[in-house]
């Protein structure tokens, strides 16, 4: 099924430049199946925010959002079953599926994340936003450790730590975006210490508290960016190299962050070409001494 990788393949150069880049790493069958699995969460996260490949979201209304996650998780539970079907996204997770022998708890808690977005959870405590962060990527973490032939659980968690630490980043990037259309990822309990209302964390006037904010959360992504180490020791060398660039490249947006300060969210905050090529090359090294010591860098 060519017209399948190509298809996906496309899919994730459009919908996430950085793990694109990451991705390249890979023996090529992984690279393949990882498309497959990247094309079925991009498709699922596109359905629920009304958006493609990640760009001009809209917030849907309750009972539309609840519908659209409900025919994401019907499709999917066909492909599980193996019904065939001509959608190449379903078509390639389906195979990947397979391939792998990916459990299918896990595609099925990563749709229980887009429930958590339709209906608007409210995320009090660090606990919640944690929560929120394994079934949309830490689960997805879960998955791609299978392409990567991993299967004892240690190597799981550390997969589980790196999706959160990706999420927890993403939040903080993305946290004056989605204000403005009603979500709110960071814990209202350290906005209420901040003293920022749930309301108005995307005003101007709140920049500085948010940041501060923001950069309590970025401590806690650095110790799962730290603990995701441990599991690189344990891959294939190639993975090894892939998953270690994402790891530079992704914690790269939270140092980039935190050395803008309050303006972070001026414009949105991304890595150069240049300095992910500088991180993609410097992984190398770095993830062949974790798999010859065991342990992170």
């Amino acid at each position: 099924m060519p017209h399948v990788h190509d298809h996906c393949q496309a899919v994730i150069e459009k919908g996430s430049s950085s793990f694109a880049a990451s991705a390249k790493l890979f023996y090529p069958a992984t690279r393949g199946r990882a498309y497959m699995l990247y094309a079925w969460c991009r498709h699922c996260d596109d359905q629920t925010d009304d958006q493609e490949l990640g760009f001009d979201g809209s917030q849907l209304p309750q009972e539309e959002g609840r519908a659209r996650v409900e025919r994401l998780r019907a499709e999917t539970l066909r492909a599980l079953s193996g019904e065939p079907t001509e959608d190449p996204i379903y078509a390639g997770f389906q195979r990947v599926v397979a391939d792998c022998g990916i459990p299918q708890r896990y595609p099925l808690e990563h749709l229980d994340g887009f429930v958590m977005d339709v209906e608007g959870r409210e995320y009090r405590t660090l606990g919640d936003t944690v929560e929120y962060c394994y079934h949309v990527a830490g689960v997805v973490g879960v998955m791609m450790a299978y392409v990567m032939g991993v299967r004892d659980e240690p190597t799981l968690d550390r997969a589980t730590d790196l999706g959160l630490a990706f999420q927890l980043t993403n939040i903080c990037r993305d946290v004056v975006e989605d204000a403005e259309v009603g979500r709110v990822y960071i814990p209202l309990d350290w906005l209420i210490e901040a003293g920022v209302p749930a309301d108005r964390v995307a005003a101007t006037e709140n920049r500085g508290a948010v940041f501060e904010v923001v950069r309590k959360i970025l401590l806690e992504a650095d110790r799962y960016y730290a603990s995701a180490w441990l599991g690189i020791s344990q891959l294939p060398p190639r993975s090894a190299w892939a998953i270690a660039a994402a790891n530079a490249v992704y914690s790269d947006i939270g140092r980039l962050i935190l050395e803008r300060g309050p303006r972070a969210w001026d414009t949105r905050t991304s890595t150069s070409k240049a300095r992910k090529i500088s991180l993609v090359l410097g992984a190398g090294p770095r993830s062949w001494k974790a798999r010859r010591w065991g342990k992170g860098p």
